[in-house]
């Protein structure tokens, strides 16, 4: 019992440390993650894993560790901001796969994309013929960003002259067949009420219900659970 006593110290502090270095580090590290960023994350990771199963590491050699690699991640990005040249070196470059709705082969074969790869990505992006896409760029964190030729465009209110609406917010009732209170209490609203908007809908209790989303002046949208197993296709 004695030995996984100080392991149990060390794992604690360990987390808590890569916790305190997210936060401080901002989060760019998540929401925009770039090739650096990621090998930064695993080596951060592994260098605290090791010295957990290090029987001469401590909490002292874990917190000089991640003290250390946190500096050194904490630096690159001063450097980064400061400095416009380094950031293409340390990050990377956006890239243009498609120019005026034509492959850029040279830039895919650089980036090591293929035609499928890029079709995956543009279906993330709700296109699902590269017939439709004018420019793609590639962006550093993986993803793509897509402007589609004029033609399948999705015209603006502003287009056809409607005038602006109120947006009104979804918020979700329940979720997985369980009420969620607090949002039924945000919108001043009970749970007498929303049994009720269940039954005009055919459903008994909220178990029933796999998901519930309440919009302001319209009707309550409930989504049942359905097992359905879907067949695979190929794209």
């Amino acid at each position: 019992m004695q030995d996984y006593l100080p392991m149990l110290w060390d794992t604690l502090f360990g987390f808590f440390a890569l916790f305190l270095v997210t936060k401080i580090l901002g989060k760019t590290q998540i929401s925009q993650l770039t090739p650096f960023d990621f090998i930064a994350g695993l080596i951060l990771g592994e260098l605290v894993g090791n010295a957990l199963f290090d029987e001469k590491a401590g909490i002292p050699e874990i917190a000089f560790v991640v003290t250390l690699w946190a500096v050194l991640l904490y630096i690159t990005e001063i450097i980064t901001q400061k400095f416009k040249r380094t950031r293409a070196l340390i990050e990377g470059s956006p890239a243009i796969v498609i120019y005026n709705g034509k492959l850029i082969r040279d830039t895919m074969k650089k980036n090591k994309l293929d035609v499928n790869q890029l079709k995956n990505l543009l279906r993330g992006k709700d296109v699902f013929s590269i017939q439709e896409v004018e420019y793609a760029i590639l962006e550093v964190n993986g993803t793509v960003s897509v402007l589609r030729k004029s033609a399948f465009q999705t015209p603006t209110k502003g287009d056809i002259n409607v005038s602006p609406q109120e947006v009104k917010l979804p918020t979700t009732l329940i979720n997985d067949g369980e009420i969620i209170y607090d949002n039924l209490k945000e919108k001043n609203l009970n749970e007498e009420w929303l049994l009720e908007q269940l039954k005009e809908q055919d459903f008994n209790t909220a178990e029933d219900v796999f998901y519930a989303e309440y919009t302001k002046d319209k009707k309550l949208f409930v989504l049942p659970f359905v097992n359905r197993n879907h067949d695979k296709y190929d794209v």
